[in-house]
């Protein structure tokens, strides 16, 4: 995982929570990670439904993510809409989120490998590099 890649929200929540492949993040973060608005809400969310204030989970993520590199967070256009609408009848099988398609998207969009921890993506057939981290 050396250079840029895509971080999904379950990623994160990983990382903040030092959850098994959490050490798998620390290169791509550091070679340059992107996520969108999206995946950076979810994972907040997640956050505050283990109990964290927003304001505490966002000082959190953001100092865990300071420790190793840098993340962009990148707006939800129109064009990132689009890719996210035109991967919906390709992944409906799986049941993926309106997150998990606009992180694919992201990553199809910029032409970076996406990271996640949910193994069903694997089955996938886009043109995304999809990496597991656990």
């Amino acid at each position: 995982m050396n250079g840029p890649s895509v971080l999904d929200a379950s990623v994160l929540v990983a990382l903040v929570y030092d959850e098994p492949g959490a050490d798998r993040l620390e290169s791509a973060i550091r070679g340059g990670a992107l996520t969108s608005t999206l995946n950076w809400a979810e994972t907040l969310s997640r956050m505050v439904e283990r109990g964290e204030t927003v304001d505490a989970a966002l000082a959190r993520l953001r100092l865990q993510i300071a420790a190793l590199g840098k993340i962009d967070v990148v707006p939800f256009t129109e064009s990132h809409a689009r890719e996210t609408a035109r991967l919906r009848q390709t992944t409906r099988h799986l049941g993926l989120s309106l997150a998990d398609r606009a992180c694919l998207a992201l990553g199809r969009l910029h032409r970076l490998p996406v990271l996640t921890t949910d193994r069903a993506w694997r089955s996938l057939h886009i043109s995304v590099k999809i990496d597991v981290i656990r």
